[in-house]
């Protein structure tokens, strides 16, 4: 018998001989079964915050969930019977609901059943059979900070927080419990100044995890397909490495992802739509009003049809033009961004024709986290260009972590964003065939 069937051998009779109490505990004793970058720093060591950056499936929220359980049950410090006061805070309240308490790797998950919270979702708490309890936060509502107090915070997905800088000081201010209030920061990165800041800051300690490295709790195959599809993209970085690029190499679209979708026509589609970014001011110097064109074939597939962007133009001229594109296209409705002008925008294309279908969408977040999921249909194979749209091009290509293009708003990409997003990424009844 060789020495790793020996050992194999003394292990196995080494758990015969544990009872089943015992077998229980070794099985939920997380710093046991943990990868050294899914637990915090030492006590030892001066940090108030831990931040994990880590790709998709990296093992974030499971160390989160840990991270929270330890400290309301007092497990790495022996003050079982001291109870807790926690906040969880998530990008929203159905994330915190869906990611960090029912989620497979959530808070409920994590505990053996006789130490397992309750979670009373009408009153937004998680409590523990010691007295601890964790109190549910929205990032949409950093004022609900007010007033609360804290010992602990865990904060996921923070790099998703459309205001995380108001989050994070109000925060800071509920952390007046304990002699040693911390946070647990888990988060996918994205090149943000609020997140490179945190970094930077003394009190933080960053850990970094990829998504290889959980591969062994992750779907067969799945780490091998992630990585043919997005490896050396800037989203394949950030999202499978929890890399945090930026600059002229962190764009998001790679010339290769739209030369390979390249076509000279497009199929019969069933849903056509003509997406406008209207801009600020009407002069040659500002930004241009974005047009871009776009349907869907039977097969899901998504075609741009044309980039009718203008410059400085006065609003009956861009909205003439929109509506002359909805006609030509034989389009379903105009999606509008209404950021800027508000109803305003939506009157002067009625003004054009009372009858064109207008779809109004208002920019909850910035424009790389709207731009992300739009790259990866790309990346997918699942948008073909129909033709060559040269501006709209460079401006993917160009298009980087602060949301602009050489310092200027990317007018067609936000248009494009508009447009795919309107037809792959929002649902809607599906119609017939719409043939051009």
């Amino acid at each position: 018998m060789n020495a790793s069937a020996r050992s194999g051998s003394t292990e196995r009779q080494s758990l015969n001989d544990l009872s089943d109490a015992e077998i229980c505990d070794l099985y939920f004793d997380w710093r046991m079964w943990a990868r050294d970058d899914q637990l915090p720093p030492e006590d030892s060591e001066a940090w108030r915050v831990w931040l994990l950056l880590g790709g998709r499936g990296a093992g974030k929220t499971r160390a989160g969930a840990e991270w929270v359980r330890a400290q309301a049950l007092g497990l790495w410090d022996g003050r079982h019977d001291t109870p807790r006061r926690i906040a969880l805070i998530g990008e929203t309240f159905a994330d915190v609901r869906r990611v960090m308490i029912e989620g497979t790797s959530g808070l409920l998950g994590v505990h053996p059943l006789h130490e397992r919270p309750v979670f009373e979702a009408s009153n937004g708490r998680v409590l523990w059979p010691n007295g601890s309890v964790a109190h549910v936060f929205s990032s949409e509502t950093p004022d609900s900070l007010r007033g609360p107090q804290f010992e602990f915070a865990w904060c996921d997905e923070i790099a998703k927080w459309r205001e995380p800088d108001q989050v994070w000081d109000m925060l800071q201010f509920a952390l007046r419990l304990g002699c040693r209030p911390r946070i647990c920061v888990t988060t996918t990165p994205r090149p943000l100044p609020f997140l490179k800041a945190l970094i930077e800051d003394a009190a933080t300690v960053t850990m970094r995890a990829a998504t290889h490295d959980n591969a062994d709790h992750l779907a067969p195959g799945f780490v091998a397909e992630m990585e043919r599809r997005y490896q050396g993209s800037v989203l394949g970085r950030q999202e499978l490495l929890g890399e945090i690029v930026e600059g002229a190499e962190g764009a998001l679209w790679r010339r290769d992802w739209v030369e390979a979708g390249r076509v000279q026509c497009a199929p019969d589609l069933r849903r056509v739509v003509v997406a406008v970014d209207p801009p600020v001011t009407a002069t040659l110097k500002s930004d241009a009003c974005g047009i871009v064109v776009a349907g869907e074939a039977e097969d899901g597939r998504v075609y741009v049809l044309a980039d009718l962007t203008l410059q400085g133009r006065e609003p009956h001229v861009w909205a003439r033009a929109a509506v002359a594109a909805y006609h030509e296209f034989k389009a379903d409705h105009i999606v509008a961004e209404t950021n800027q002008g508000g109803d305003l925008v939506i009157a002067i294309l009625k003004q054009m024709d009372d009858a064109v279908p207008v779809h109004k969408v208002t920019a909850t977040r910035g424009k790389w986290l709207r731009a992300e999921p739009v790259a990866a249909l790309y990346a997918e194979g699942r948008v073909a260009h129909v033709g060559r749209f040269e501006k709209l091009e460079a401006q993917m290509m160009a298009f980087s972590g602060d949301g602009r293009v050489q310092g200027k708003s990317p007018d067609r990409l936000d248009a494009l964003v508009w447009a795919l997003t309107d037809l792959k990424l929002t649902p809607v009844a599906r119609p017939g065939i719409r043939r051009l």
